[in-house]
């Protein structure tokens, strides 16, 4: 146990001194912990799936095929030249019905407070379960 609680405090350290870069940095804001979260248990399989995906950024959409895929279309169903995950969860007219549940969280659907805060996340999988979305 004194082992495992080391561990986490190095890994806290660590996390605290990182630099915040990349896709990810926007939702990278809660500090790691050791033991599955609560959320990790209880959401279904393929929504878990696509809720990593999100935060990631390595979600199927045009954002990450343009770099990944350069070969796959990078436009929205919706129209929008290049689907970001921005435009889906801010702007996405496919999505609108269900934006609501992101603007209890954030009314104007700030990424930061979505994709980086428990509440945000909270939303954000029953945003994914209801609509559909990545």
């Amino acid at each position: 146990r004194m082992n495992k609680k080391k561990t986490e405090i190095a890994w806290r350290v660590l996390w605290n001194q990182r630099s915040v870069i990349g896709r990810f940095a926007v939702s990278n804001r809660i500090p790691p912990i050791i033991k599955p979260t609560e959320r990790f248990k209880s959401t279904a399989r393929e929504t878990f799936g696509r809720l990593m995906q999100c935060r990631t950024g390595h979600a199927y959409i045009g954002e990450y095929y343009s770099k990944f895929v350069p070969s796959k279309n990078v436009d929205c169903p919706c129209g929008e030249a290049r689907q970001t995950r921005e435009h889906i969860l801010r702007e996405c007219p496919v999505y609108e019905d269900y934006r609501y549940i992101l603007q209890k969280v954030s009314q104007d659907v700030c990424l930061a407070d979505i994709l980086g805060s428990e509440d945000g996340i909270e939303a954000l999988t029953e945003f994914l379960e209801l609509s559909g979305a990545f």
